[in-house]
């Protein structure tokens, strides 16, 4: 298929591109500056120019573009940008989608912050209700803005994405310093629920839905059993031969962090129904093979 990607530089959108390149995909890349190239394409998603040309004669689409939610203070000027960020792109390529009239398939970006931030040990599937707060309702808002294409008749996968794991980038990425020299802690209690992934099974599992002509809707991109912070801690330290006997207590973090730390204790637990139920098979379906891909 030719297949248009936007926020191709990025984590995720890097190691997609370089995923459907070897299965065979013809790959344009959406990209904002610089001159545009045999596999790139200009675009600028706030004004909301495109190709409308190169949408034409895309088989399918996959919108991955989004300010990082990583950065700290999440200031409401910083809450505009991400929602602009995702908004605008959505919105824009939806439009030419639908203008388009042809049977493009469109892959849209979501997360696991469409169900909030805090949901206890209550397991999540697609079903699920949605959460509240600034994440959740930027989540609707970005999901909404991809139901134009799917009200037009054409295939809509709203991918709500959990945590990829790799060495090189997500969350993993500054983890490992810490947990190399033993610093590894668990955080809080360790209860809370965290939707992981390697990052392999989640380019796996895009590349499935995009090949999978019966494939709509939301789908979590999840481990198929969530794991607890605790877990988790004491896997990575098993994997990097490191005690992890350290523990960031509650009130010290909401001390040092604020704010940002009712992210990191936060507990949400996707369930991914929807993907296994379409057929999908994880290469590393538990945390302790995940994680050694992860870091293979």
């Amino acid at each position: 298929m030719h297949v248009v990607v936007a926020g191709a530089s990025g984590f995720l959108g890097s190691a997609l591109v370089a995923h459907l390149r070897r299965e065979g995909h013809q790959v344009t890349r959406l990209i904002r500056s610089g001159e545009p190239t045999r596999d790139s394409s200009q675009w600028d998603p706030a004004e909301g120019r495109i190709d409308r040309v190169l949408i034409d004669r895309a088989d399918a689409v996959v919108n991955l573009s989004g300010a990082t939610i990583a950065r700290w203070p999440r200031t409401n000027r910083y809450k505009k940008v991400l929602r602009d960020s995702r908004i605008d792109s959505t919105t824009t390529l939806s439009s030419a989608i639908v203008a388009s009239g042809s049977p493009t398939i469109f892959l849209s970006a979501s997360a696991m912050g469409y169900y909030g931030s805090e949901r206890g040990n209550e397991p999540l599937p697609e079903g699920a209700a949605a959460g509240s707060g600034f994440l959740a309702e930027l989540c609707r808002q970005w999901e909404d803005a991809a139901a134009p294409v799917a009200e037009a008749g054409q295939r809509v996968c709203l991918l709500r994405t959990g945590l990829p794991l790799h060495r090189d980038g997500g969350m993993l990425a500054p983890l490992l310093p810490m947990f190399r020299l033993g610093a590894g802690a668990r955080l809080g209690t360790g209860r809370q629920l965290m939707s992981v992934m390697a990052l392999h099974d989640w380019v796996r599992a895009v590349t499935f839905l995009l090949e999978n002509d019966d494939a709509s809707g939301p789908f979590n991109l999840s481990l198929p059993v969530p794991v607890t912070n605790a877990d988790f801690t004491e896997e990575l330290g098993e994997v990097l031969s490191r005690p992890t006997i350290l523990v960031a207590p509650r009130p010290v973090l909401r001390t040092v962090l604020g704010a940002l730390a009712d992210d990191l204790l936060g507990s949400v637990g996707m369930v991914p129904d929807a993907l296994t139920t379409a057929g999908f098979t994880f290469e590393h379906p538990d945390l302790a093979s995940t994680l050694r891909a992860a870091l293979d």
